[in-house]
């Protein structure tokens, strides 16, 4: 069973795990409003990604941070900022194979389960 990681509201999250229910592949969202983002996960997702492509900066929630981080962007800043805001996150992270796999697309999903 593979997990999403994203919050349940989000659109996009929806879409994907409609996809992956209509697809027959075993799922389980990790919902960052019900479970908290560890250290330890977020470690792993930025050792398979970095900031510039995991930080999603046209939310709301980066455009509300404060102007001393959003232009202070190192990794211990964003590091903390992640954590107390997961939503800073691109939704759905989908972590397969060893890489991760950042939003959702269906033609992605499909490459990515086409020998499932």
């Amino acid at each position: 069973m593979i997990t999403l990681y994203g919050i349940k509201n989000c659109d996009t999250v929806k879409k994907a795990t409609k996809w992956l229910a209509a697809n027959d592949v075993a799922h389980q969202l990790y919902d960052f409003k019900k479970q908290a983002l560890t250290a330890e996960l977020l470690t792993q997702f930025v050792s398979q990604s970095d900031w510039s492509l995991l930080l999603n900066k046209r939310s709301t929630t980066f455009r509300n941070l404060p102007d001393d981080i959003k232009n202070n962007l190192t990794d211990e800043v964003m590091f903390a900022a992640v954590l107390a805001q997961p939503t800073l996150l691109k939704r759905p992270l989908l972590p397969l194979n060893g890489e991760l796999n950042l939003g959702f697309k269906a033609e992605q999903y499909q490459s990515l389960f086409s020998d499932k």
